[in-house]
């Protein structure tokens, strides 16, 4: 259970049929906290409804354990195996029916987005992602199934794009500043607000 008062909760989830990562973050103004991460193991079962099911019940007990205001999504991004992009649709679509059945909102972000917003580069790989979500969170140990840091990096790229980095925030506005505040993520933040990160 939570015991200390958050402006707003964010729940990460990165889907997946065999490890569901995810993240809760804890966020007051410009400054977040890692409430929680790790992974939804779903390699034991053969039947993809009980999968899907798995995915529903422990998404539903991370809201009810954590109370998320909102719910952020990486949004499956387009394959070859149209059987694997089917079965990744459904685990996103069960983990959204679990924040809906709640009431919460929620956000997708495209998994190049996603990677931009942390590192700077939308082609970064895991362990990129995972070391500088640990520079900025500053948690001890990266874990093992870095798909747990990839559903921490959806909550952070969503806390980044609604209550974040004001240039990340002015690229709603027009298409010019849109660019130039892709192109810098978390570096460019950290370099024009040196007075907001501590």
């Amino acid at each position: 259970m939570i015991d200390k008062d958050y402006e707003k909760i964010i729940l990460g989830i990165d889907p997946g049929t065999n490890l569901m990562g995810y993240g809760v973050l804890g966020c007051n103004g410009n400054h977040m906290e890692m409430l929680s991460l790790g992974v939804i193991t779903l390699k034991k079962y053969k039947d993809h409804g009980l999968k899907l099911k798995r995915i529903f019940e422990r998404c539903l007990a991370l809201i009810d354990s954590y109370h998320p205001d909102e719910m952020a999504l990486e949004a499956p991004f387009f394959g070859k195996n149209v059987q694997s992009m089917l079965k990744l649709g459904r685990a996103q679509g069960v983990a959204m029916a679990a924040a809906l059945y709640r009431d919460i909102p929620i956000f997708e972000y495209a998994p190049r987005r996603i990677k931009q917003s942390i590192t700077g580069k939308g082609a970064a790989d895991k362990i990129q992602v995972a070391k500088t979500l640990q520079n900025i969170l500053k948690f001890d140990e990266i874990p093992k199934d870095l798909d747990a840091t990839d559903g921490l990096a959806v909550a952070v790229c969503h806390f980044f794009t609604d209550s974040g980095p004001a240039e990340l925030k002015d690229a709603k506005k027009s298409k010019a500043s849109q660019k130039t505040s892709s192109e810098g993520g978390w570096s460019s933040f950290v370099k024009n607000n040196p007075g907001r990160v501590k």
